[in-house]
């Protein structure tokens, strides 16, 4: 059972933990600052301006450092605020001695950690104020039983963002590569950009809808995903969650469509954009239902129920942008203004951690170690 109780508006403790996370932020920036050619992206490096960053990191700083003051203040204990301080000493201490200017050298294999702190930075901006404001359980904490466990697929996930990204472009690349696409790709091209972006988005999510679909219904694929569902906290950390295997195929099949279709660099940009926020949003713990936007774009309620615990919403709710495939494809969960009760894989037992729950699906079967539901009947 979760000890741990929900956070509240004026113990100091949020403010505490704020500071902290934005002061660590700014010290994994500079870091990034210290080993570009190692630790950031090759792609975004251009956008990266030295002296915006810097006042960036200095606003950061000064807003860490009015949190933990603020910590200090509400809460009787210290230890939240003084932990921010001494990593936003250090901060400055090791930012001093960043040089003025650096020729990179190209690497052909970076950690992204630069895409880590973006990501989690805007994720958290946007999504901690949503679920601490308007939350739909009101008894579920940041700080679940889990949380650690979804903390790590988080960053593993982007600081691996070059490998999944070959992976997942790979079997596109070698499969449609050298046929002649070049006329069909301008075409598509030409389409207005509204309407090509929502074809960028409907192929993409039929594409992504059918190999979700398959991780379900076959047996050996749903030891993979069973992973995702195993959290019984869903929150928008909680869909980071993700076997690697499951992530690579899934995301793969996805990403055909767009490499056929060879829509155009801004429609592709926004595309990953949206993407990525509808992701963490469809896991998000609020209670924000979107009104008939519902019936159209896939929101938090209707990918709860994709989680849902009870038989009657097994397998269904499959796609992450449009409702209306599952409605096509008889995979629709009519859910009205309902919730699900509870999340996860019911009373079956999984192992908790990363590595258990990478290596476990590769050895054991769940099916009969952990009477985990038949994927068909999910």
């Amino acid at each position: 059972m979760n000890q741990n109780k929900r956070l509240k508006i004026g113990e100091g403790k949020i403010s505490g933990y704020i500071s902290i996370f934005l002061a660590i932020i700014c010290f994994g920036s500079v870091i990034c600052a210290y080993f570009p050619e190692y630790l950031t992206t090759a792609d975004f490096r251009k956008l990266y301006t030295p002296k915006y960053i810097k006042w960036v990191l200095l606003g950061l700083l000064v807003l860490s450092f009015g949190f933990a003051l603020t910590s200090f203040i509400l809460s009787k204990k210290t230890k939240l605020g003084f932990m921010a301080i001494l990593i936003i000493g250090g901060t400055i201490l090791i930012g001093n001695g960043l040089p003025e200017h650096q020729d990179l050298d190209y690497k052909s294999f970076t950690i992204g950690l630069d895409w880590l702190l973006l990501d989690i930075l805007i994720s958290a901006f946007i999504f901690i104020p949503i679920e601490l404001f308007l939350p739909k359980r009101t008894d579920q904490t940041k700080f679940h039983p889990e949380w650690r466990t979804d903390l790590v697929y988080f960053i593993i996930g982007h600081l691996l963002i070059q490998v999944t990204g070959v992976l997942v472009q790979l079997p596109a690349v070698i499969a449609f590569s050298g046929i002649g696409l070049e006329g069909f790709h301008s075409w598509v091209q030409s389409i207005w950009f509204i309407p090509q972006l929502f074809l960028a988005l409907f192929v993409s999510d039929l594409f992504q809808w059918t190999g979700h679909y398959f991780f379900h219904k076959l047996p050996f694929l749903w030891r993979f995903h069973a992973v995702h569902h195993s959290t019984k906290d869903i929150d928008w950390l909680a869909g980071s969650r993700t076997h690697f295997l499951d992530l690579i195929v899934v995301r793969a099949v996805s990403f055909l469509p767009i490499y056929v279709f060879g829509f155009s660099t801004s429609v592709f940009t926004v595309y990953i954009v949206i993407v990525s926020i509808q992701a963490v949003l469809a896991h998000s713990n609020t209670r924000i239902n979107f009104g008939f936007f519902k019936y159209i774009f896939v929101t938090p309620q209707y990918h709860h129920w994709h989680h849902s615990a009870d038989p009657k919403a097994y397998d269904k709710n499959f796609a992450i942008h449009f409702p209306f495939i599952d409605m096509l494809f008889g995979t629709y969960y009519p859910m009205g203004n309902t919730w699900p009760e509870s999340t996860g894989l019911g009373e079956a037992k999984f192992p908790k951690g990363f590595i258990r729950q990478f290596i476990f699906p590769f050895t054991k079967n769940p099916l009969q170690e952990n009477e985990i539901e038949d994927p068909s009947e999910r």
